[in-house]
């Protein structure tokens, strides 16, 4: 077995020059304050890189009090396109600013050891509310930037920034003429408060717009429900559907088609993120597209702010959502809406 090569130290590259441990710690580590020669500065730095020296994180984070580590603690969702787009903004903010940022789903098990008990992270915001005991374990870590505080009484997912696209889907059908509007909630329990937020949205806009209760089902791509529901919206003369997301929006419109309707003459769909996937469907499918950038910006501003003991933003993120109009959603003809009564159950 070959021998495991010795991590190169700070104290290696003042013996190679034959200067003071001191005077390398103070390149190496940046310090302010030195009169340290420029001639002297670049001589330590060629002779770690010659080396392959590379800083001891944890030795640093000890002298400092600070790991520069970002801790995210993510609901137990799939990796899809919106939260994709909110980390990889996140991710390189903090890089900008010299943290990592590290993400942790807590999982119903429980049987890992907590990520924040390991890494010790400068800051810790949770997607989902943390338990008394997690507070716990994380301050007894040395944790204490937790966010959001224990007195605000909501996670992030509550957030309007959230939600407020689905106020849109339903106005957009309004504006369209639909007074029949069914919500394709996810049958996924991981996305269950995103989509129970969504969905109460959702009636609270066709409520606001005098529209009627809406038609909420559940679907799943495993199990038919998505051909079901069609079946049932069809029966009860809903006329457009809005969906949790676009994946959810695609499995509606494909079961419609393949139930043999036209989509949008006999039923119109319009999703929510506006992935990719919108616009390479037949018919696309219109959606609503959410600035999941400026999002990103928000939670890295949040981090930072924390980490340096500053107050947090004023306001929460600027949402700019919008409707992305596409086939799936155009105006129907006046006749296909007149008198639109329930069908009978096939």
């Amino acid at each position: 077995m070959p021998e495991r090569t010795r991590r190169v130290t700070a104290a290696d590259v003042a013996r190679s020059l034959g200067v003071s441990r001191s005077t390398v710690g103070y390149v190496l580590n940046n310090t302010p304050g030195q009169t340290i020669s420029a001639a002297t500065r670049e001589r330590v730095l060629a002779e770690a890189a010659r080396l392959g020296y590379r800083p001891h994180r944890s030795a640093q984070a000890l002298a400092s009090g600070r790991s520069m580590i970002v801790l995210l603690l993510l609901p137990d969702w799939p990796m899809e396109y919106s939260l994709r787009q909110h980390l990889d903004t996140a991710t390189r903010v903090l890089d900008e600013a010299g943290y990592s940022l590290v993400t942790h789903t807590r999982h119903d098990s429980g049987h890992a050891r907590p990520l924040w008990e390991l890494l010790t992270p400068d800051v810790v915001i949770a997607w989902t509310p943390v338990t008394a005991a997690e507070r716990a374990s994380m301050k007894a870590s040395g944790i204490t930037k937790i966010l959001p505080p224990p007195r605000q009484g909501r996670s992030f997912l509550a957030s309007p920034a959230l939600t407020a696209g689905t106020h849109l889907q339903i106005e957009y059908l309004h504006d369209r003429g639909h007074r029949r509007i069914g919500f394709a909630a996810s049958a996924d329990k991981r996305f269950s408060p995103l989509s129970q937020g969504r969905m109460t949205a959702a009636k609270q806009a066709a409520q606001r717009l005098g529209l009627d209760l809406l038609d909420v089902r559940s679907v799943d791509h495993h199990d038919g429900s998505a051909a079901r529901a069609v079946r049932k919206w069809q029966q009860e003369g809903v006329s457009a559907v809005a969906a949790f997301n676009d994946d959810l929006a695609a499995m509606v419109m494909a079961a419609a088609l393949r139930a043999g309707l036209a989509v949008p003459a006999d039923l119109a769909v319009i999703g929510h993120d506006d992935t990719p996937l919108a616009s390479m469907l037949y018919p696309s499918l219109s959606s609503v597209s959410i600035d999941n950038v400026g999002l990103g910006h928000y939670f890295a501003d949040l981090a930072l702010r924390a980490a340096r003991d500053e107050p947090p933003p004023e306001k929460g993120p600027d949402l700019q959502a919008r409707v992305v109009p596409r086939e799936s959603t155009e105006p129907p003809s006046p006749s296909s809406l007149t008198d639109r009564a329930p069908r009978p159950p096939a």
